[in-house]
């Protein structure tokens, strides 16, 4: 099993011009093993400790990277490997207003992935005070910092029951940065 065999696989199937995500979750092959690929805690992609120079190659395993349990797997139809993953495998670099009520979030990772902050892609605060989002399925971003400032200056005080709250609004959904 190696990268360049599931890069083939994936080629040959993206063909397609859409830009609709392979049905990973559909799939179950066999365990073929891990391979050297890491993906950075600043979402940067090593294989063989070499880093990925292409964004669309790295575009393309990520659209068929799957997450059970802890463990992170490129799939195809018919292999899946291991990789690792330090923290999550994307980052939430960019965002803006949907519209001029400034009622709508929109959100952008590092691979261009862009979608609305809302219950489908809920934002949730870690012990340490992280701020992840989710992508989709089950695959997480983290939240950059450059982001989570931006989003202190908009953000509302809110006593909750857990005190007061930095809290950001989108979608008609409220989302904690945080207990001051």
């Amino acid at each position: 099993m190696s990268l360049e065999s599931i890069s083939k696989q994936l080629t040959n199937k993206s063909n397609d011009i859409t830009k609709q995500l392979p049905p990973v979750e559909d799939w179950n092959p066999d365990f073929c093993g891990n391979i050297n690929l890491q993906i950075k805690s600043d979402g940067s992609w090593f294989y063989n400790d070499s880093i990925f120079k292409r964004l669309s190659l790295v575009k393309l395993f990520a659209s068929v990277l799957k997450k059970e349990a802890d463990k992170y797997y490129l799939v195809t139809p018919v292999e899946k490997v291991g990789i690792e993953v330090e923290d999550v495998p994307f980052v939430l670099t960019n965002w803006h207003w949907q519209d001029e009520n400034k009622t709508i979030i929109v959100v952008k990772t590092n691979l261009d992935d862009e979608f609305t902050l809302d219950k489908h892609h809920p934002l949730t605060l870690n012990a340490d005070g992280s701020l992840y989002i989710t992508v989709r399925r089950n695959l997480l971003a983290k939240v950059h910092r450059n982001v989570y400032y931006q989003w202190v200056n908009i953000a509302t005080e809110i006593k909750t029951a857990n005190g007061t709250e930095l809290m950001l609004c989108s979608a008609d959904q409220q989302f904690s940065l945080g207990v001051l």
